[in-house]
């Protein structure tokens, strides 16, 4: 025969509520905020009662315990909402993959381009991989080219954790959401009036 598990005690309320405020008096604020004053607990829940609201304890270490008239029942739903809108702004920051070739071509580099910003967007951190296979292992130069411009095209709005490291046949690099330097500012306007400069030769 299966034992039946122990439920444990119910959750403990935040908050003392109408007859379980024991205290003789309280400094009690009303419904519409106005602070009333210390007053003998039992008439303030009598206060409460005939506007159909509850008497909460909200600050219970102060002398005497501040209370106020509300809407329990609205109140904890409105403290629920808040809960969880805190809990989806919160974001653990992860890191997310991008994969290269050093022979990528250039409308591929765009679409993982396109993923990094958006996991950068996210908050994620991107590590940059640069796969190499055979031969291309003598030719490191040209996967390092290959992170350089990827890097060239999301240096608006990520800054450099980590370096590029060569691990194996892999090359990575590891990228944060953040803005650059005012030294890699400099350099990224220096780059892009050397290519303005290129394209008007041309």
């Amino acid at each position: 025969m299966r034992r039946r598990r122990n439920p444990g005690p119910p959750p403990k309320e935040q908050h003392r509520v109408n007859e379980r405020i024991r205290i003789r008096t309280v400094f009690l604020i009303d419904d519409e905020g106005t602070q009333v004053g210390e007053i003998p607990t039992p008439d303030a829940l009598r206060m409460a009662q005939e506007k159909g609201l509850d008497l909460v304890e909200v600050a219970a270490n102060q002398r005497p315990p501040v209370c106020r008239i509300m809407d329990y029942g609205k109140f904890k739903y409105q403290q629920k909402k808040k809960q969880i809108a805190s809990k989806k702004k919160q974001h653990t920051a992860t890191i997310k993959e991008v994969r290269l070739r050093p022979k990528i071509a250039q409308g591929d580099l765009d679409v993982k381009v396109k993923r990094a910003r958006d996991f950068l967007d996210k908050g994620d951190k991107v590590q940059i991989t640069c796969l190499y296979r055979g031969r291309e292992m003598a030719h490191q130069d040209v996967g390092l080219d290959v992170m350089r411009r990827f890097y060239e095209q999301i240096e608006d709005i990520a800054k450099i954790e980590r370096e590029p490291q060569l691990e194996g046949r892999r090359m990575t690099m590891i990228v944060a959401k953040g803005k650059p330097s005012k030294a890699k500012q400099q350099q990224q306007k220096q780059r892009q009036r050397r290519q303005q400069s290129e394209d008007e030769r041309s």
